[in-house]
């Protein structure tokens, strides 16, 4: 089993920058697909980023240019770079893996999900 823990998360201006990381444990999840979704208050839970077991990356169009998601093997761990933050970025971020290793956005086919990371952007 898989244990997913996320960090990085705070308080910022638009504008600004955070990194996002997402230290596994457990086995490794070089060959998982990875990806990080968002849940603002009161909305649906939304994808935003994906990195398959090839290390291909997938993002949603409201983050395009701006997020980046990226791998590190050797820490186990994998991270959502967000630039221009904008206070509709706002939303607990979690990041999930799923053994099989391709690309979805569908967040029911994930097995394994962190607690998440509040991540709040003021105007």
């Amino acid at each position: 089993q898989v244990q997913l823990v996320e960090s990085g998360g705070g308080l910022v201006q638009a504008g600004a920058s955070l990194r996002l990381s997402c230290a596994a444990s457990g086995r490794t999840i070089s060959g998982d697909a990875v990806a990080w979704f968002r849940q603002a208050p009161g909305k649906e839970q939304e994808f935003t980023s994906c990195l398959d077991w090839n290390s291909r990356t997938y993002y949603a169009d409201s983050v395009k240019g701006r997020f980046t998601i990226s791998r590190d093997n050797a820490e186990n761990t994998v991270y959502l770079q967000m630039n221009g933050l904008q206070p509709e970025d706002t939303a607990v971020y979690y990041c999930a893996s799923r053994e099989r290793g391709y690309y979805s956005t569908n967040s029911k086919n994930y097995e394994n999900w962190g607690q998440g990371t509040q991540v709040t952007v003021s105007s």
